[in-house]
């Protein structure tokens, strides 16, 4: 086949579109069948071309025919014999049934010219007024951040950017565990460690938080108040020292955050929704719904019409509400409020997925609330698992791991595997800088384009930023490359619907890969102007597509390898 030239040459997906046309055409006609749509997928082998469809097998039944021959029969009515369909077609194949479709490079060629043209914004989707509420990360108030936190805090920054570049509204919320027992353990480890101060040999509580990350705060206290508690009452200090605890601890906890290039609109505190009233709201509602019984003392949600394997206490017969409850009140205001609520939840939450989901219908919101589970994070070094015991006040923190690798690689790595999928980091191969580690593999990508552009006349630079002098590009490895380029919308609304950012990890170094084995087959900067200023805005728009790509991973793109190193 040969193509016509044209003055607009369609891209990759207006292409599809009309074959997919061409094809509903010729099986109407030749077999009196309506398909109702064509799906293409690209091969994972590359010979088998640039996309393949099945649709063949779906028309076997009413051809009464095989569906090599079937496909063999719609490659010739749908494509051989239709010029303006041809001119878009390099290859046309019938392989086991398969129809297997390679485009010509000029299709190829507007992605390139798309991606020059927007710049920062390829990728995204305009607003769609869509309103998401977005929760990952939670902690108890007493202590600073650990690994799996990181994992949380990654994960759900990376969604969060993602649902931003494809038009959602997204509002992040974190919560702080500061309505249980835990506070009271914390103001009485705070407490010893106060009394400590003035007097090493003060017994420490048996179930206490023996962590040091308590002596400063201690020591601020002692200096505040001296001796003035020493021999107080517990009920004149402990609410005093869990305040103070707490908030201290939160403070340490936001700079924390804030470290790893993450903001929450709003830091819940389950405290204050009890204060407030909104506990008791939520509570309420699913009284005026029915949905409540009493039983023993205690009052119950009929969870269990709802799917949950049983019904679930809101108020134990002691009259406290359970964890449940701020739960039921927190998710009925977020439901509230948004189009659609997420929850990424820790690795110990499983059991609340349904929970949750029958929350949100018995509030009469069904299929609202999503909920996506952080699996489990275990470090190692050198082959040597890094022990992690938060009793023994052995804690990794989250601050000393990027202390050590920085914040890109945690970054990066907390959120490269699937999230429900335990992860092993492996600290020593975070901050190797060798092309095993897949952080520095992908930002040398980065760096190797800026290298390369510094390097060549500026004049010829901005004309090919252009994208008008592209017809050059038709060898494999630029072809490959701006395939890859034209799948990154897509990519980032397959992270947004199946709430799965590895998948952008994974396309980061899928490009960066494509780009390392352009730039060892053709030589960019190459002695035929044309065949330069060609390259060159392939590797321009690479270097925008690769940028958006980490920014949404919230990982830097350097200019320089050297430069990062020195950062």
């Amino acid at each position: 086949m040969n193509p016509i030239t044209t003055d607009r040459m369609p891209t990759p997906e207006e292409t599809l579109v009309r074959i997919d046309r061409a094809i509903r055409d010729a099986a109407r006609a030749r077999y009196g069948a309506d398909v109702p749509s064509v799906t293409f997928e690209a091969p994972r082998r590359p010979e088998f071309g640039d996309f393949a469809t099945n649709v063949a097998f779906g028309l076997a039944k009413a051809a009464r025919s095989a569906p090599q021959q079937i496909a063999q029969r719609l490659i010739e009515d749908a494509i051989l014999s239709r010029p303006e369909i041809a001119a878009l077609v390099v290859e046309a194949q019938a392989t086991a049934g398969f129809i297997n479709l390679r485009l010509v490079p000029e299709c190829w060629q507007r992605v390139v010219e798309r991606a020059l043209h927007e710049g920062a914004r390829y990728g995204e989707s305009p607003r769609n007024g869509t309103r998401i509420s977005l929760e990952f990360g939670s902690a108890n108030p007493t202590g600073p951040l650990v690994v799996v936190q990181g994992r949380a805090l990654s994960i759900g920054a990376t969604l969060a950017a993602a649902f931003e570049s494809c038009g959602y509204d997204v509002f992040t919320e974190w919560i702080v565990n500061d309505a249980g027992g835990q506070v009271e353990t914390l103001a009485r480890s705070l407490y010893a460690r106060y009394r400590q101060v003035a007097d090493p040999s003060f017994p420490f509580p048996e179930e206490g938080y023996p962590g040091e990350y308590l002596l400063p705060i201690a020591a601020a206290l002692r200096n505040e108040f001296g001796a003035r508690y020493d021999d107080a009452d517990e009920s004149l200090w402990l609410p005093l020292f869990g305040t103070r605890g707490r908030d201290a601890l939160v403070a340490e906890q936001q700079k924390t955050v804030e470290r790893f290039g993450i903001h929450y609109d709003l830091w819940q505190s389950e405290r204050e929704l009890h204060e407030t009233g909104k506990v008791r709201a939520g509570v309420e509602r699913l009284r005026e719904l029915g949905l409540t019984y009493e039983n023993e003392g205690a009052l119950y949600f009929r969870a269990t019409q709802f799917g949950d394997d049983k019904d679930r206490v809101l108020v134990k017969s002691d009259g406290k509400p359970t964890y449940y409850c701020a739960d039921v009140a927190y998710h009925y205001e977020k439901l509230k409020r948004a189009d659609r609520v997420i929850d990424l939840l820790g690795p110990d939450h499983h059991g609340y997925i349904e929970r949750l989901r029958g929350l949100a219908s018995a509030f009469g919101y069904a299929g609202k609330l999503d909920v996506a589970i952080a699996q489990q994070v275990t470090l190692s070094r050198g082959g040597e698992q890094v022990a992690m015991s938060k009793r023994a006040g052995e804690i990794v923190t989250l601050d000393a791991i990027l202390d050590e690798v920085g914040v890109d690689a945690a970054r990066f790595f907390f959120a490269m595997l699937a999230t429900d999928t335990p992860l092993a980091f492996d600290l020593q191969l975070a901050t190797e800088q060798s092309n095993e580690n897949p952080v520095y593999y992908v930002q040398y990508g980065h760096a190797r384009i800026a290298s390369v552009l510094r390097n060549a006349d500026p004049d010829e630079l901005r004309l090919a930023r252009r994208g008008e002098r592209l017809a050059p590009l038709a060898h494999a490895s630029e072809i490959a490359l701006m395939r890859r380029i034209e799948e990154y919308p897509r990519v980032l609304q397959t992270v947004v619907h199946t709430l799965s950012p590895h998948r952008l990890a994974r396309y980061a170094r899928d490009i960066a890969a494509d780009f390392h084995a352009f730039y060892g087959e053709c030589r960019i900067l190459c002695d035929e102007r044309e065949e330069r200023l060609a390259r060159l805005a392939l590797a321009a728009a690479t270097q925008h597509v690769l940028a958006n790509a980490l920014r949404v991973l919230g990982v830097g793109a350097p200019e320089s390898m050297e430069r990062l190193a020195a950062d």
